[in-house]
């Protein structure tokens, strides 16, 4: 584990008792982002899915993927303990439903292929290189017809664009009335993340063989996007 991980690490697990406290504020789209994100995992409600969840932190979209798929199997996969701790209490009702793994998903194996590979507010943490390296992995994890989605924190299109989304980031959450140190925290929080655009990620899906490539849902700096391996 590098120094970056291990900081990344000790950053989220200090903070995972209250994480989810202002997810609602600091994510401003949550309720567009979340359902666009269920949404884009196009099978049959009653579909007995594999699903894996990537950097799953305290359990929020797993919750949402339980609910809207009951036969659904869950392994979600986190670097911080803590958080995943977070992750069980939240599931608890349905903790027969799910598996937690605690460990680096950029480098540890994904185990059985799955239906469905999903991961909310994480990837952006990883360089570049790094994520179209799991792009190429999550694709070969993935049974025929299986769907990756994304949903996550991207970089605007242009130094102007990045600027004013995150300007308008801070405006939102504080007219959501969140707390300044919540809202200092997720600042700080930032100097661990390496998001890249939406255009990019795209281009680096269709490299690593996905169909299907698309990017659901934009808003300011969030983004839902993923694919679908071939049959």
């Amino acid at each position: 584990m590098s120094v970056t991980e291990k900081n990344l690490h000790a950053a989220f697990d200090l903070t995972a008792t209250v994480y989810d406290r202002a997810r609602r504020q600091l994510v401003p789209c949550f309720d567009g982002f979340y359902r666009a994100a269920v949404e884009a995992l196009d099978f049959p409600a009653a579909a007995p899915l594999a699903v894996l969840d990537l950097g799953a932190g305290t359990g929020l979209l797993a919750g949402f993927v339980a609910a809207a798929f009951p036969a659904a199997r869950i392994t979600l996969i986190d670097l911080a303990p803590g958080m995943l701790a977070r992750a069980r209490e939240r599931l608890a009702p349905i903790i027969d439903r799910m598996s937690f793994v605690t460990a680096d998903y950029a480098a540890a194996p994904f185990g059985e292929a799955c239906d469905a590979i999903v991961s909310a507010l994480s990837i952006h943490h990883l360089e570049d290189d790094a994520k179209r390296r799991l792009f190429h992995r999550i694709h070969a994890a993935l049974k025929p017809g299986g769907v990756f989605v994304n949903a996550d924190q991207v970089a605007g299109a242009t130094p102007l664009l990045e600027r004013r989304n995150k300007t308008q980031w801070i405006a939102r959450a504080r007219e959501l009335g969140v707390a300044e140190d919540d809202l200092a925290g997720a600042i700080d929080r930032m100097k661990f993340d390496r998001p890249a655009t939406v255009a990019a990620q795209l281009r680096w899906l269709g490299e690593a063989g996905f169909e299907s490539v698309d990017c659901a849902f934009k808003d300011g700096m969030f983004a839902v996007f993923g694919g679908r391996r071939g049959a």
